[in-house]
Order: structure tokens, then C-alpha cells, then sequence
């Protein structure tokens, strides 16, 4: 807002005056703020230099380290009257900038700082308010989108009078991480939420040692309660680290605050507890709720802080995902390199927010809604469960409806997938050059246009919503969730459940029809992630298999059986060593056909082939070189998942065989993600000693605002990344031992941001770790 007054400024109108008053006011009247980080992005800011590397409109005068200009009257704010640096500069995405000057005006009002990178929205672009006192501005911002050609601009229009303005000591710095150590936490690394009573106790004490060294396990009050020696071992060969092994697997007592000391180690406390992973269980859960869009978000249920207005529903500034239209061939031109677009509108509302961003995409939601699904299922097929996951057993608005609880969030993010299907007798779209019938088809993702800032409210987005081009792996994902969704509903909706089976049955037809309409790698970084895939075999395969466990009819059979994967060995099905994952999906088919009943003829050749996969990693658990007891060969982004879909794997096997060996190993993975790791780090949020507190996230961005909150209890981060690269990571982890490789900060997204797949993959074996 801009204001004037004439009451207001003492100082005359005649020229002669402003000049004066210009010249009474000297930069070294004011203490300019401290300047973080280096180096220096503005060139000249002081104007030693004369007026190299700016340009104003109108011209203006050097006085003082101040550069002086009359700026005339003006109707309306806008850059017809500016200062500006004359050459770009770059603007890395998410990394943090702080950006100092001092300034005054004859007349108090307000101008605008802006870094423009059209077509781009400017980055900063934020209010300073001049009064006729010389006065020193701080602007500490993180760019939403990448600007390779970022300038600085002052905006100087908008005043209704005449009025001298003078600007200097301009600096703009990126933070200085040149302090950063990383903290590994206590040598003795436990799971800081602890231990089953009948379940395995492992720790690791890293040490150089290659003697024999005495334990102890002590309780709240000081007590010894065991002892023993540790079991030398070896260098781990994911973090360099070397290390001997704790097994106090015989404490069967229950209890709180344990500790392990070994020498002068000390771990973490813990407890030992029957009902350790039930807070967890519902925790992990709980998280899909505060993802959610299109609905406000209630405090009495989310928790104190939590709340919010519903995102994304129509109402300004949102543009919305009511009536969302296809993507802008302007834009589809950079995504698909031919000018793609479509003559309709989708409501898509509903789903979950994906990750730290606010996009919508069908390939992640599907695996996503699939392992809530399989939790679910689970339940069904397996006997003995102590801890069903009954109605009213969550705080979401749908408790105590009849239908369970974990149903009725699967059902949030399904009713968004069912949305995105190509109407059907739509017109033919674009395909490289030629004109396709995507009718019955699903859109590949749905998102804004531009990235917005850490953080945003979903309410507050003003961005453009898009549906991007529909894809063979995002049909067929939607067909296999809604056959899994036609089954789990049968028994408490069977008019939604018969509405996923008609979906999914359509999205099936047409993802054959279309085998090929792949999502690029080019279709990224305009406000979302380009989720590429280029072999959609293992997509039909899930497909055909949920179809059949679903309908029972031949033809989804005979597709399952002529698929690749039906005879693919256990490595190729279970996308061993690396783990299953939204690009990799036969094995939720495997799974499922081993675990659901079926007529299928080699169905005990399938359940080998699952705990074939299982040995496989019970192999890497066992590598002496495997300090920490996991199933991990290698750390991609989102390594954490990675991690508890190959634990799901394993324990599947236990389920299916009720052999203990798998049960304990599995255990003893889950161990590594609440904190049993290199960095004695838990990833999930409220849970252990030294946790995951800055998690990337528009909605929990508390280390950049501290009005909004952190990330809730039972959010998960991403994990290790040995291929991290966002501003923090590169600053930090360069050279980084595998394991090693992540950073607590909100500006990580490749190691420390949160998401739907990862969530869900926690609450599958969570739910699972719950019932031992």
C-alpha cells in the first residue's frame, strides 16, 4: 500500500530543499546489518565506482555512497521510475539469500524490491517502506523457482508527488554454511524408540577397536540390568565407519529410559515396550490428514497449530482444482516439445498433497493409496492380529462412519485418481505429431505452473493449477489402486467400490489401447516433478494382477501370465538390490498374489519367489561389511522408503510362513530408520533423542517461519542421498561417505523432504512392526 501526505514531511517542495536534505543524510549516520554469507552478488552497491552496473529512470545523481534520484509523480506503482543493476545474476532454487541496502525518501513511501527473471515470477518481491530518515533494509528470502537471469530492481513509482529518493549500501550474499559439522550423534547407536520385549536388541558402537569390549544395559533409575561383551566387527562399507555389535536380545523386561554404555559410549535412552510402534502406527497415518487438499484441517484433530483453511478450492487467491485446465502450450511446448493441450476442464480436488510441494501426481498417489490399501488387506488374510485397524482408531473426520478408518483416508487421495481420468469421447490429443483418443485415460500429474516459496499455505497459492498430458503409467496406476480399492470396499461401500471397479476397468482398456504414452524426463521443474518412466511393463503387470484378484476373469490372467514379469527371476520382480518403488512396481504385484487368495496355478511358486526375495535380503543384512543391520546397498533420494519397502518384503515372507528368522530381520531393518544408523539419526519426527526437525515443506518451513509449524510426529524425511543435490547439501556433503549424506535442513528437498510414498511405506511396516 502506498501512502502520502504532505502533513506528514517537513521538508519543502523546491529542489534546492530535497537536495539539502539529501546531503544531511550520510550512509555513516546509519549502521548498516550485518551481511551473512559470501560472495558478493551486487556489483558497485556502494557506488565507488560511479554508476557502473546500474541504470535508473530518470537519471539520477552520486552523493554521499548514495545514488540520488527525483522520481516524479506517478498514478500508479510499477518500474516507470527504477533503479536497477544492469547485468543478471543467478538465483539457485531453495537456496537462502539476504539482501541489504540503505534508503530514504523526501516523502515517506512505500517502494517495491523486486529480483525479476521473466517470465518468472520474481523471487523477492517484497514492500519497503522509505521514510525522510535514512534507514537500513533486510530482506532474507529462498527463491520458489530457479533464475539464471535474476536482476535487482527498486521500484520507485506510485506517489502522487514529487520526491528525491536516495538508495545505498546495496549487498546481496547467499548464506554462508562454511560452519556447518555434521553431527553423528553418541558412538553407541540404538533405535531411540526402543525394543519389543521378544524381538531383537541390536546396537552399534562405532569404534577403532578391534578388541573385545565390556557392555552394560542400565535402567531410569541407574540400575544395571544386564552386561556383556561386544562382537568385534568390521569397516562398514556404507559410512566408513568402523564398527563392533551389542546384542541384548535376551532383556525381555519392559521399561523406559534404558541405556547402553560400552567404554566411554552412551547411547541414546530408549524403552523396551509391547505397545512400542502403537503411537507410530497411528502417527504415520495421521500424516496423510494433514496432506490433504480441498479440505480445512481441524486443530481437535491435526493438533494445536495444524490448522488450516482448505487449499485449493476456488477461492481467491487460489485459481484452484476446481475446474483445472490442461497445461498452457507455451508451457507444454518446454514439458513435451510439440504444443499439447486439451479442450476441457477437470475438478481433480481431493487427493494429497504430494511431498513439500502442493502438486497432485497419479503415478505417486497410486503406490501411495496401494500400501494403505495392503495394510488394510493385510488384516484380512493374515490371523493373530492384536491391533486391527478398526473405525474410530484415527483423528480424521470420517471416524465412526462404519467403514475403517485407514479406508476412509485411502479413499481421500482414490476419490482425486478417479478424477483425473480423460472424460470419455473427449477429442483426440497431441502425441508426437499425431492426434491420440486418450478417452478413459488418466493424467499423468496435476500442479501449479510455477514453483511457489517455502512456506505457503494451500489456501494462499495463486499459482495456475495444470493438468499435464495423460501417460500409460499413470492410467494403469489408477487401474490397479481401484481394483484394490473395488475389493477393500466391497464389504462397507459397494456403490464406491462398484465406481473403482468401472474405473479401473476403463483406465485398463485404455492404458492397452495406449501401451506406450510414456511421461518424459523434459516434463520438470514447471512447478513439479517430471515422475519419468520409460518401461511400463512392471505398471501392467500390477495392473493385471490387482484386475484379476479383483474380477477373477481370464483376460486379466492371460495378460499377467504373457507379461515379462510373470517369469522374471526374483531379481528383476522385486527390483533387487535397489528396492520396489513408484517407478518399479511388480513387486506390490507379487505381494498380492502371493498373500490374496486366488485360483492362480503356480501361486506356490509365487510365495517362493517372495521369500526368495526375502533371503536376498536377509544376505545384506548378514554382510559383514553391513554395520547397521538394514537392507540398503545403495542410498537414492528417498532412501528411507527404499529401506522400509525392502523391510515389507521380508516381513510379507514372515506373514506368509510365520518363520521367525524373518520376523526378527525385519525388526532389526526398521531399527536403521529410528535411528541405528551412521548419523544416530531417527528420520521420523517425534520420535528418538536426535530427530528430523526441519523437514522440506511448504506447509512445515518452520526453520524459515517460525509461524508455522514443524513437520507433525510420525512424518518421515527422505534419508540419506548419495547423489544430494540441492544449496544446502552441495554446500555441506560434498564427498559425503553414502550414509552420510543428508542435512536437517529445510532447504534439502534431495535428502530431508517429506512425502505421501514415503509415509506410506512407514506405515505398512509400521502397522506390521505393530502387531509383533
Amino acid at each position: 500500500m502506498h501512502r502520502h501526505s504532505a502533513a506528514l514531511c517537513l521538508l519543502a517542495s523546491s529542489a534546492l530543499t530535497e537536495a539539502r536534505s539529501v546531503v544531511a543524510l550520510k550512509p555513516r549516520d546509519v549502521s548498516p546489518l550485518s551481511v551473512p554469507g559470501t560472495p558478493q552478488i551486487i556489483a558497485n552497491g556502494n557506488f565507488s565506482n560511479g554508476t557502473y552496473g546500474w541504470e535508473s529512470s530518470p537519471a539520477g545523481q552520486i552523493r554521499d555512497g548514495l545514488y540520488c534520484l527525483t522520481v516524479p509523480a506517478s498514478a500508479s506503482a510499477g518500474n516507470s521510475s527504477y533503479l536497477r543493476t544492469t547485468y543478471d545474476f543467478l538465483e539457485t532454487k531453495n537456496d537462502i539469500y539476504t539482501l541489504n541496502f540503505t534508503a530514504s525518501s523526501s516523502v515517506g513511501f512505500d517502494i517495491i524490491v523486486l529480483t525479476p527473471d521473466p517470465p518468472l515470477d520474481p523471487n523477492l518481491n517484497m514492500t519497503a517502506p522509505l521514510t525522510t530518515s535514512l534507514h537500513p533494509f533486510s530482506f532474507t528470502f529462498s527463491p520458489a523457482n530457479q533464475a539464471p537471469n535474476a536482476t535487482l530492481e527498486f521500484d520507485l513509482g506510485g506517489l502522487p508527488s514529487q520526491a528525491q529518493v536516495c538508495i545505498g549500501n546495496v549487498s546481496m550474499k547467499r548464506i554462508d554454511r562454511s560452519s556447518y559439522v555434521q553431527d553423528v550423534g553418541p558412538a553407541l547407536k540404538v533405535n531411540q524408540l526402543g525394543y519389543l520385549p521378544q524381538g531383537p536388541k541390536i546396537a552399534t558402537l562405532v569404534t577403532n577397536s578391534t578388541n573385545i569390549m565390556p557392555w552394560s544395559l542400565v535402567n531410569s533409575a541407574g540400575t544395571m540390568i544386564a552386561q556383556g561383551s561386544t562382537r568385534p566387527g568390521n569397516v562398514d562399507a556404507a559410512s566408513g565407519q568402523s564398527f563392533a555389535t551389542i546384542d541384548f536380545s535376551s532383556v525381555t523386561q519392559s521399561g523406559t529410559g534404558y541405556v547402553l554404555r560400552a567404554g566411554s559410549a552412551i547411547s541414546f535412552p530408549f524403552s523396551i515396550s509391547s505397545t512400542l510402534y502403537e503411537p507410530l502406527r497411528q502417527d504415520s497415518l495421521q500424516f496423510f490428514y494433514q496432506q490433504r487438499s480441498g479440505i480445512a484441517i481441524d486443530a481437535a484433530l491435526a493438533g494445536q497449530g495444524y490448522a488450516r483453511a482448505a487449499g485449493h478450492v476456488q477461492i481467491l487467491p487460489n485459481q484452484g482444482d476446481v475446474k483445472v485446465p490442461c497445461q498452457a502450450v507455451h508451457d507444454s511446448l518446454v514439458a513435451y516439445l510439440e504444443p499439447w493441450t486439451c479442450n476441457y476442464t477437470l475438478d481433480v480436488t481431493r487427493g494429497w498433497y504430494d511431498a513439500g510441494d502442493q502438486g497432485k501426481y497419479v503415478v505417486n498417489g497410486g503406490i501411495s493409496a496401494a500400501q494403505l490399501l495392503m495394510e488394510f488387506e493385510r488384516t484380512q488374510h493374515v490371523g493373530n492380529l492384536t491391533n486391527p485397524l478398526c473405525d474410530g482408531s484415527l483423528r480424521i473426520p470420517e471416524r465412526n462412519n462404519n467403514v475403517p478408518d485407514i479406508l476412509d483416508e485411502a479413499r481421500w487421495e482414490l476419490e482425486f485418481l478417479l478424477k483425473m481420468q480423460v472424460p470419455a469421447g473427449s477429442p483426440p490429443q497431441l502425441f508426437n505429431g499425431s492426434l491420440v483418443d486418450m478417452s478413459g485415460m488418466a493424467h499423468h500429474k496435476m500442479h501449479d505452473n510455477q514453483w511457489t516459496p517455502l512456506p505457503t499455505d494451500p489456501s494462499q497459492d495463486p499459482k495456475r493449477r495444470e493438468l499435464h498430458r495423460p501417460s500409460t503409467a499413470g492410467t494403469l496406476n489408477l487401474a490397479a489402486a481401484a481394483a484394490m480399492a473395488a475389493r477393500s470396499f466391497a464389504s462397507f461401500d459397494k456403490a464406491f467400490a462398484q465406481q473403482c471397479l468401472a474405473a479401473a476397468t476403463t483406465a485398463y482398456a485404455a492404458a492397452k489401447k495406449n501401451p506406450a504414452i510414456l511421461a518424459p524426463g523434459t516434463d520438470w521443474d514447471l512447478g513439479g516433478g517430471a515422475y519419468s518412466d520409460g518401461d511400463v511393463s512392471d505398471e501392467f503387470y500390477w495392473a493385471a494382477a490387482e484386475m484379476y484378484l479383483t474380477t477373477g476373469q481370464q483376460q486379466y490372467l492371460t495378460d499377467l501370465q504373457n507379461n515379462s514379469y510373470y517369469t522374471a527371476n526374483t531379481t528383476t520382480l522385486f527390483s533387487i538390490p535397489s528396492g520396489f518403488s513408484w517407478a518399479s512396481v511388480a513387486a506390490l504385484a507379487q505381494l498380492d498374489l502371493a498373500l490374496i487368495p486366488s485360483n492362480i496355478s503356480n501361486h506356490s511358486a509365487i510365495v517362493q519367489s517372495v521369500l526368495d526375495a526375502a533371503d536376498m535380503y536377509l544376505a545384506v543384512q548378514r554382510n559383514s561389511s553391513n554395520g547397521y543391520g538394514h537392507f540398503l546397498t545403495s542410498y537414492p533420494w528417498g532412501s528411507n522408503s527404499n529401506a522400509l519397502n525392502n523391510i515389507q518384503i521380508v516381513a510379507t515372507a514372515y506373514d506368509l510362513t510365520g518363520n521367525a528368522t524373518y520376523r526378527d530381520a525385519a525388526l532389526q531393518a526398521l531399527d536403521y530408520i529410528l535411528g541405528r544408523n551412521a548419523l544416530a539419526q531417527s528420520y521420523i519426527r517425534g520420535y528418538g533423542s536426535k530427530v528430523s526437525s526441519n523437514m522440506h515443506s511448504r506447509l512445515y518451513a518452520h526453520e524459515l517461519d517460525v509461524s508455522v509449524p514443524q513437520a507433525p510426529a510420525g512424518s518421515m524425511a527422505g534419508g540419506a542421498n548419495e547423489d544430494a543435490n540441492d544449496p544446502p547439501a552441495n554446500d555441506v556433503l560434498q564427498g559425503c561417505e553414502p550414509m552420510l549424506c543428508y542435512v536437517d535442513d529445510v532447504n534439502s528437498y534431495s535428502t530431508n523432504e517429506v512425502a505421501i510414498n514415503w509415509n506410506s511405506a512407514l506405515a505398512w511396516v509400521v502397522g506390521w512392526a505393530a502387531n509383533h
